[in-house]
């Protein structure tokens, strides 16, 4: 239905108000930079150019070097919107490719790309707001089982190979995928998701801990339930059990983290099937993009994310 009302004309898709944006934000961040080959402060941009140029060292690149946007099929605010429509919606990349109607590798690369760059730059970016983080920590941890065969040739086959006698997509009735464990830790605005592999105290639920708390310094109370391998915590730490009650007299509970696995399962179920390493890494791109909402950060602080992440990436 979607490819049909593409069709028919009923989405007229244009960026050009946000290329501009972007392109601002990119010769602002080169204006306040210093330069990727000698290290000196000396760029200079232009608004009717698309260079930028070092004064001491013979180097004028495009103003999307270094980022994302660069040496793409698609225009920036093509890229931009892609992994807008990818990070905080229910499309998946195959809608996408149909409203852009473009190739899906296209898509598909652009987007990636973009995500490892936000991942990157979130941690310089969310410096600026850590003044209006505080309260207790909440982490709680949920079960999810990610693909055994995704990305493999063939992941789904016919009846006499082992698959389903169900029509459309299925798996393999063999091996399952890994049992994964998404970890979240949710303080204040902040959120944090991790995919793990166990449920050791030490090996998958410390690192998100360590994790929220270099975005959020000093971490402070923590709150969790009644998993035993909450008891090896060596943090400030109260403890509600489910099994009597939701929140305890003292008021502790876990609910932020328990809406975020409401809201986070949905988001992931549009996959139709993850790899480790594709749950870990959307699980990750999730918490990042609910941290910025839930902080009402800006088009420009986005825009950032990329361009620490890709920039300094690529020096």
């Amino acid at each position: 239905m979607l490819r049909q009302l593409v069709d028919i004309g009923v989405f007229d898709l244009n960026t050009e108000p946000l290329d501009e944006a972007i392109g601002r934000r990119l010769k602002h961040f080169w204006g306040h930079t210093t330069c990727p080959r000698c290290g000196n402060p000396s760029i200079r941009t232009w608004e009717s150019s698309d260079r930028v140029c070092c004064r001491n060292y013979d180097f004028k690149p495009v103003y999307t070097y270094g980022t994302p946007f660069h040496e793409k099929h698609l225009s920036c605010g093509e890229v931009f919107l892609a992994f807008i429509l990818y990070a905080d919606t229910l499309l998946t990349i195959s809608q996408i490719v149909t409203v852009f109607d473009r190739a899906y590798k296209t898509i598909f690369y652009a987007i990636r790309e973009v995500e490892a760059a936000v991942h990157r730059g979130f941690p310089v970016v969310w410096d600026q707001f850590q003044d209006t983080i505080s309260g207790p920590t909440q982490i709680d941890e949920s079960g999810k089982v990610c693909s055994g065969y995704k990305g493999h040739n063939p992941p789904r086959d016919s009846r006499h190979r082992g698959g389903s006698s169900r029509r459309g997509r299925s798996r393999w009735r063999r091996r399952h995928g890994d049992q994964l464990t998404l970890v979240a830790a949710c303080r204040d605005v902040l959120r944090v998701i991790r995919g793990q592999l166990g449920i050791q105290y030490e090996t998958d639920l410390e690192p998100v801990l360590e994790k929220t708390e270099d975005l959020s310094q000093p971490l402070g109370e923590v709150w969790t339930d009644g998993l035993q391998a909450y008891r090896q915590m060596e943090h400030d730490h109260k403890t509600v059990f489910h099994k009597e009650t939701y929140v305890s007299p003292e008021g502790v509970h876990i609910n932020q983290a328990e809406c975020l696995y409401s809201l986070v399962k949905p988001w992931l179920r549009k996959f139709r099937g993850l790899s480790k390493h594709g749950l870990e890494q959307a699980a990750h791109t999730f918490g990042v993009v609910c941290s910025l909402n839930l902080v009402g950060a800006s088009l420009e602080i986005l825009v950032d994310c990329l361009v620490m992440g890709g920039f300094h990436s690529s020096t």
